[in-house]
């Protein structure tokens, strides 16, 4: 034992052996917190009976093994106490604390001279210290890792690749910059969140340590960090809410013209007009353009104009002096304007805009420059305009409900987004969308039954109805196959009202043989539906019946 520390009055008892000079091998003294940890390299709590000697029956220790940055076990971090005091948390911080102190370890001996990455399966996890933390050299081989990274990613990550591990050029990480979190495929099982670290001494000479064989590893010469140049953002560095650029499309010739057309004009100062039915996802692609341009790191804000009441359209987007006008703000206001500088602005439903705040938005575009209200100074503006509707504001436009001139400075480029019962892709899609949302909600996946009949339904909510009604029925089906009985009720009387609906299809074809034909299914059915508490598989079996002759017969 090196060192003690610990309440005054538990001090007395700390007389016997928990002093440094001690030993307390499992050898010496039997089952114990630290002995055991030392022997098992795993984190352990020994309650009063469950230790060896009588002696030390009279405590509680709980104790995790520090291992130092190549995994050597270096010591034993414990915790004893009166062992009729409660331990629930006490495991659970030692173990905190051992990985806080490999962690430090790692840092200590890595930070100056190689790029570290911190890893989590949550962006709000990678401040944690539950992190898995990777150290990898310059050309991107891993040269040292926490025991978080052996059990999230691998547990043979010394001297892999890391293009191996994340399927990622070397160079696209260590040029990603800190503040813009990476989100990576590992060997393309699942995904996480990477941080990247640079070096804080890029300009010292990279000498690997000596722990390297020449067996398995040849040790590269001394080289120079070159300084990492700011990048346009990756595509894998996305918020949680961000589809890939390259996954908006499963196979839609149409909608891959589009993209490809977005992607050549996001660049340049050139306005995108998109046009498309309410929920075809038309704020899904300029969130991605956004976070795949050199923009990224700025604000990407989005202004549903129809949302806005009218009298506040005004200070909302243009912001406001104090004291403007009654009931401003004494701090006054910014404005979303002025908030997207050097940012991306995405005016959805601008056709909902008033025309009195549309001339206002006109001088904005055209002067670069925005005055707030109540104000006589005003303030440059760089920003990516793109807009949306689901108008025709030609249309608009010849009934005097949206200016002419702001519909010119809008429409640098004009795309339109097919509704989903237009697209080629819409049953990929929704394969596509059922596997994105079984990130947050397990599931055994989805039944054949439930894949035709999203797959014919027409959708008149597009994409944003399709996302919500997969939502509702795998928090319902709660882990299990996804069948019929887990979509709402409302989507299922929608579909079944649709013109193509294969819910009014009675397939019988695996009904049962012994089944009485003169059993009245529409009496038979009500009663067992309720006896089974609701349950249409159950419901089906004993009838002998199909599932979609149940809710034929429940008319659900």
């Amino acid at each position: 034992m090196l060192n003690t520390w610990g309440a005054s009055r538990f001090l007395p008892r700390m007389q016997h052996g928990l002093l440094p000079g001690h030993l307390w091998k499992e050898e010496g003294v039997g089952t114990n917190a630290i002995g055991t940890a030392l022997a098992t390299g795993q984190a352990v709590q020994v309650n009063r009976d469950e230790h060896f000697l009588r002696a030390n029956r009279f405590m509680a220790g709980s104790a995790s093994p520090i291992f130092d940055t190549q995994k050597s076990l270096v010591g034993v971090l414990d915790i004893s106490t009166d062992a009729y005091l409660p331990q629930d948390h006490t495991l659970g911080l030692v173990k905190l604390m051992s990985l806080c102190v490999e962690n430090q370890l790692i840092l200590s001996a890595f930070q100056d001279n190689y790029h570290i990455l911190t890893i989590s399966t949550h962006t709000r996890s990678l401040d944690s210290h539950w992190a898995a933390l990777v150290v990898i050299d310059s050309e991107g081989v891993i040269i040292s890792s926490n025991r978080r990274a052996s059990i999230m990613l691998s547990d043979h990550l010394a001297l892999m690749n890391v293009e191996e591990l994340f399927g990622c050029r070397v160079r696209d990480l260590i040029n990603q910059p800190a503040t813009v979190p990476l989100s990576l495929m590992v060997q393309g099982r699942f995904r996480v969140w990477v941080r990247v670290q640079p070096p804080a001494k890029p300009s010292l000479a990279l000498v690997l340590p000596d722990y390297r064989t020449h067996a398995n590893y040849e040790q590269p010469k001394a080289q120079l960090q070159p300084k990492a140049q700011p990048t346009p953002a990756l595509t894998n560095s996305l918020p949680d809410d961000v589809i890939p650029f390259d996954e908006l499309e499963q196979g839609d010739d149409t909608l891959r013209k589009v993209l490809h057309q977005a992607k050549k004009i996001i660049e340049k100062d050139i306005p995108i007009l998109i046009s498309g039915e309410t929920g075809a996802g038309k704020e899904v692609l300029v969130r991605s353009l956004h976070y795949h341009s050199s923009r990224a790191n700025a604000y990407f804000v989005a202004v549903n104009c129809a949302s806005i009441p009218t009298e506040l359209v005004e200070s909302e987007l243009f912001g406001y002096e104090k004291g403007a006008f009654t009931g401003a703000s004494s701090r006054g206001y910014q404005g979303l304007i002025r908030r997207a500088h050097k940012g991306t602005l995405f005016l959805d439903e601008i056709g909902e805009m008033p025309i009195h705040v549309q001339a206002r938005l006109l001088r904005v575009l055209q002067d670069r420059i925005v005055t707030p209200l109540g104000s006589t100074e005003s303030y440059p503006v760089d920003i990516r305009l793109v807009s949306a509707t689901n108008r025709d504001l030609k249309h608009e436009i010849a009934a005097g409900r949206f200016r002419q001139d702001l519909y010119y400075r809008i429409a640098g480029l004009n795309l339109e987004i097919l509704p989903l019962r237009q697209r080629q892709d819409k049953a990929a899609l929704i394969q596509y969308i059922f596997k994105r949302i079984c990130r947050e909600y397990e599931s055994a996946g989805m039944s054949l039954e439930v894949r035709r009949l999203l797959e014919s339904h027409p959708w008149p909510g597009n994409v944003r109805q399709l996302v919500n009604v997969l939502k509702v029925a795998l928090a319902m089906a709660d882990g299990e196959l996804l069948e019929l009985e887990h979509l709402p009720l409302d989507i299922l009387e929608e579909i079944r009202l649709s013109p193509n609906s294969e819910m009014d299809e009675d397939n019988t074809d695996g009904d049962s043989e012994d089944m009485d034909t003169s059993c009245n299914l529409a009496e038979q059915i009500p009663q067992l539906y309720a006896r089974f508490g609701g349950n249409i598989s159950k419901t089906a079996r004993a009838a002998g019946v199909s599932r979609n002759t149940v809710y034929k017969y429940l008319n659900l």
